[in-house]
């Protein structure tokens, strides 16, 4: 015996049942006050109130201390970059070599700057290193002047040149 076919029934507009408790309005405006118009529809643009601005402002993660540090020992102990920008090392050259000797025009090439380059900074380096040791010894982290003079006095008259 065939179903009848059921249909799908919606309730009348008697039977419908409202809710008579009131909502709660996050923006509640005073009586007589124009309502500010939704997002999107003119008056102020988009995404402008200061709540959505404040979810856009992302901080960035916040590091627990020498984290950084360590981060930059890795990267710099990887490369092998100069770390000292070329023309102003090469305009401090220039301007050594006139103070010593005024009355001669000294002309560098490239590669006599590039390798005086690289001597100063491995010296600087080598006693960076050294002057760490020397606070590491007091039990120290912070490197300070009296250690990289301790670290020079102990290098003795050469000064790590050899």
């Amino acid at each position: 015996m065939p179903r009848p076919m059921q249909t799908h029934k919606t309730p009348s507009s008697a039977s419908k049942r409202k809710k008579d408790t009131p909502r709660k309005r996050q923006g509640a405006t005073l009586i007589g006050t124009p309502a500010a118009p939704p997002a999107g529809r003119g008056g102020q643009a988009s995404g402008s109130t200061p709540e959505t601005q404040h979810r856009k402002m992302r901080k960035p993660p916040r590091f627990r201390p020498g984290t950084r540090a360590l981060k930059e020992i890795r990267k710099y102990q990887k490369s092998t970059n100069l770390l000292l920008r070329k023309l102003p090392f090469a305009r401090v050259v220039r301007e050594i070599c006139l103070i010593l000797n005024p009355s001669s025009l000294n002309r560098w090439q490239a590669a006599a700057i590039m390798a005086l380059q690289e001597a100063a900074e491995a010296f600087l380096v080598h006693l960076f290193e050294d002057s760490n040791l020397c606070a590491i010894h007091a039990k120290r982290v912070t490197v300070m002047p009296k250690d990289m003079q301790l670290a020079r006095r102990i290098r003795g008259r050469t000064d790590g040149l050899g």
